[in-house]
């Protein structure tokens, strides 16, 4: 059964985290240099298969006991919340740019730069996460990819103006806290049970 709130829940903790990651950064650059719906469609499609990946991983641990579960998703989160307080700022990487701006050629490149950049990244490991958490795939999957895409969308389009706006330490900080008062809430269910 779908749950509106969990994929709320989901959409907002992934959207947060999502935004100071570097594949916004990314994904603004490639769509300050490429037909913007090319880039998206690439990009798009990359993070639908690692939310998929992630899915598929965090049906896994539902096997586990389920004090043992909500310790794990506790101490990970903890994790990244702790990979988002202490990162340090990246540069902007160069995106070769390709000779050919086909179709296939500009969502070909925004495809391999998400797809290679984004696996194993700390949204797709929250996803699996919040997979193991809610025991309802459909609704963590739609709300990661809802948040990775409207994150994407914002970077190809509007990522200039919006960091003008609202501070990148900023997001970076709510995104720590949101995914800190989740790891508190797991590590309490692990604790009584």
């Amino acid at each position: 059964m779908f749950s509106f709130t969990v994929a709320a829940v989901v959409f907002g903790v992934v959207f947060l985290a999502e935004l100071p990651d570097k594949t916004a950064l990314a994904g603004l650059m490639l769509g300050t240099r490429y037909r913007a719906s090319y880039v998206f469609a690439g990009v798009a499609a990359a993070f639908a298969l690692h939310v998929g990946l992630a899915i598929a991983a965090g049906s896994v641990l539902t096997l586990l006991p389920q004090r043992l579960l909500s310790a794990i998703v506790g101490a990970l989160f903890l994790g990244g919340a702790a990979m988002l307080l202490f990162k340090k700022d990246e540069d902007e990487e160069e995106i070769r740019k390709p000779a050919d701006q086909s179709f296939w050629k500009v969502s070909g490149a925004g495809f391999t730069l998400i797809l290679v950049a984004e696996f194993g990244d700390l949204t797709q490991i929250m996803t699996a996460n919040l997979a193991a958490r809610y025991d309802d795939p459909l609704s963590v999957g739609v709300g990661a990819v809802l948040a990775l895409w409207s994150v994407a969308g914002l970077g190809i389009l509007g990522g200039r103006t919006l960091m003008k706006y609202v501070p990148l330490r900023l997001i970076t900080k709510v995104a720590a806290l949101v995914m800190l008062a989740l790891a508190g809430f797991s590590i309490y269910e692990a604790v009584t049970g």
